[in-house]
C-alpha cells in the first residue's frame, strides 16, 4: 500500500493558479446572475453581494464565483441551480436552494456537465429537492467544507444523494455535514476517491460504493442512518477510522467486495427498531454477503443486535483483532463450514467469553465458538429465543463444550483475547486530521495512486 500526503490547502492552490492573474470583480446591483457570467472574463473572479439571485445559471468559461455572508442562488423550485459547463470553475461560499427534485432530468443544487474538471465546490450551504452536487464522466473535483440539506419530508429513498460522483476519479470528498438525503456521498464505477472528516445524519447510507475501485475514506462519522458504510461490487477500498453509531441496519456492509481493508472503525448500537419477521432485519454492526479476499481487523463492534452476520459465500476473509463487546449475538454466520476468525495467531476478543490463559501472553489456550449449535437453532426458530440465557441452555452449551471434539460449522476463534486491545484511535485517528490552522495534514496508506487535483 502506498502512502500519500493531502494538503487542502496545495491542492486548491493548484487549482486555482489559473485565475492569479485575473481580475476580481465585486457587484453590488440586483443585475441577473447570467448576465454577470456572461460578461465576465475567463478566469475572472465574481464576488457577489449580499442578494438572492435567480438561480438555473450555466458557467460556460473558466471561473471562481464567490458569496459573501447573505448571498442566495434561488432555482425557484426547477431544474439546477447552477450547471458547470466549464472545467477550471470555483464555487465558494454561497447558499444555494430550492432546485427541483427530478433526478431523471439530474437537478441538483450544483450539476457538472460530462467531461469538465478541475472544479471545486468549497464551503456552502446546499439546501433542496433533489441531487446537492451531481458529476458524471469527470475527474479530478473537490467538495470541501460544505453543509448540505435534503427534505426530511420526503420519503428517504424519492430524495436526491448529498453527493452523487458516477465515473468520477481522483475526487476529493472532506469536512461536510450533510443530512436528510438519500445518500451522504454515492460513488459509482469511479476510481482513487478520497472521502474524509465528513458527518452523516438522517439518511439511507454514509458513504456508498457501487462497482468502484482503490478507494479510501477515513475520519468520517456516521449516526441515525439506515446503515454507515456500504461497499458493494467495489475492489480495494481502504475504510478505517470512521464511526457508525445508531444505525438501523448495519454499520459496515461488504456487499460482493474484494480485496479491501476494514480496520480500526467504531460501530457501536446497531439496533432495527422495527424489524421485519421472522428473521434477517436485525441491526448487524458488519454484514458480508458473498464478500472474499477482504481483511477486517482492529475494528470495534459493540452493542448491537448482531456483531457481524456472514452469507452466501463470505467465508473467505481474514478477521482478526477485532472486539466484540455486550452484542446480543456476537456473530450470526450461515454456512455449513468452519471458518477460522484469527490471522497468525491473533484472534479477537469476545465479551463474555471466559477462558484460560495460562501462558500469560493476552491470548486463551481455549478456542472460542461464537455462534454454536444452539444459536442456529434459535436462528431457525426465533420463536425460542426467549430460552437464549435460560439456565437449560446454560447447561447445554456446557456440556457441548466438554464433549464435542470438532464442530461441524460455524466461526471459530482460536486464539480468542482475554482482554480488550486498548486503542485510542478506533473510530478516530487525531494524526488523520485538520490541524488548527483549518489546513488538512493527513497521513495514511492506500492501494491507489496519490491523491491530488492535479494529475
Amino acid at each position: 500500500m502506498k502512502k500519500f500526503v493531502l494538503h487542502s490547502w496545495l491542492m486548491m492552490g493548484v487549482a486555482l493558479t489559473p485565475f492569479a492573474f485575473a481580475e476580481q470583480i465585486y457587484t453590488h446591483d440586483g443585475t441577473q446572475l447570467q448576465y454577470l457570467i456572461d460578461q465576465a472574463k475567463p478566469r475572472d473572479t465574481l464576488v457577489l453581494d449580499n442578494l438572492v439571485y435567480q438561480g438555473n445559471v450555466v458557467i460556460n468559461k473558466p471561473l471562481t464565483l464567490i458569496g459573501q455572508t447573505d448571498t442566495v442562488i434561488d432555482a425557484q423550485g426547477i431544474g439546477s441551480a447552477i450547471t458547470v459547463a466549464s472545467s477550471h470553475v470555483n464555487i465558494k461560499q454561497l447558499s444555494i436552494v430550492n432546485w427541483g427534485a427530478d433526478q431523471y432530468e439530474l437537478n441538483a443544487g450544483v450539476l457538472l456537465n460530462d467531461g469538465v474538471t478541475q472544479v471545486s465546490i468549497l464551503d456552502n450551504n446546499l439546501t433542496g429537492n433533489g441531487f446537492g452536487v451531481r458529476a458524471d464522466n469527470s475527474h479530478h473535483i473537490e467538495i470541501s467544507q460544505n453543509r448540505i440539506q435534503g427534505n426530511p419530508q420526503m420519503f428517504v429513498l424519492d430524495r436526491g444523494d448529498g453527493i452523487y460522483l458516477k465515473r468520477v476519479d481522483h475526487a476529493v470528498i472532506n469536512g461536510n455535514v450533510i443530512k436528510d438525503v438519500r445518500d451522504g456521498v454515492y460513488l459509482e464505477s469511479g476510481k482513487h476517491s478520497l472521502v474524509t472528516n465528513n458527518q452523516f445524519s438522517k439518511q439511507q447510507y454514509g458513504i456508498h460504493y457501487m462497482y468502484t475501485e482503490d478507494d479510501e475514506a477515513f475520519n468520517n462519522a456516521a449516526t441515525k442512518v439506515d446503515g454507515g458504510y456500504a461497499l458493494m461490487n467495489a475492489k480495494r477500498i481502504n475504510l478505517h477510522h470512521n464511526q457508525v453509531i445508531g444505525a438501523a441496519t448495519f454499520g459496515v456492509l461488504l456487499n460482493m467486495t474484494n480485496d479491501s481493508d476494514v480496520h480500526a472503525n467504531q460501530v457501536n448500537n446497531i439496533v432495527n427498531a422495527t424489524p421485519k419477521m421472522p428473521t434477517g432485519d436485525e441491526g448487524k454492526s458488519m454484514f458480508i454477503y458473498g464478500a472474499r479476499d477482504n481483511r477486517v481487523y482492529d475494528n470495534e463492534f459493540a452493542n448491537s443486535e448482531i456483531g457481524i452476520y456472514m452469507a452466501m459465500g463470505g467465508e473467505g476473509n481474514q478477521i482478526y483483532r477485532n472486539q466484540f463487546i455486550n452484542n446480543q449475538a456476537q456473530v450470526k454466520y450461515v454456512g455449513d463450514t468452519i471458518v477460522e476468525w484469527s490471522h497468525k495467531e491473533q484472534g479477537n476478543y469476545w465479551s463474555g467469553f471466559i477462558g484460560w490463559d495460562q501462558s500469560g501472553d493476552g491470548i486463551s489456550e481455549q478456542a472460542y465458538q461464537p455462534s454454536d449449535h444452539l444459536d442456529r437453532l434459535y436462528w431457525l426458530y426465533p420463536e425460542a429465543h426467549f430460552l437464549l440465557k435460560s439456565p437449560v441452555a446454560s447447561l447445554l452449551r456446557w456440556t457441548q463444550q466438554q464433549f464435542q471434539i470438532m464442530p461441524e460449522a460455524g466461526v471459530m476463534d482460536s486464539y480468542p483475547m482475554m482482554s480488550p486491545i486498548a486503542n485510542s484511535n478506533i473510530g478516530y485517528a487525531a494524526e488523520l486530521a485538520d490541524d488548527p490552522s483549518g489546513h488538512s495534514n493527513m497521513v495514511s496508506t492506500t492501494q491507489s495512486s496519490e491523491h491530488s487535483l492535479s494529475k
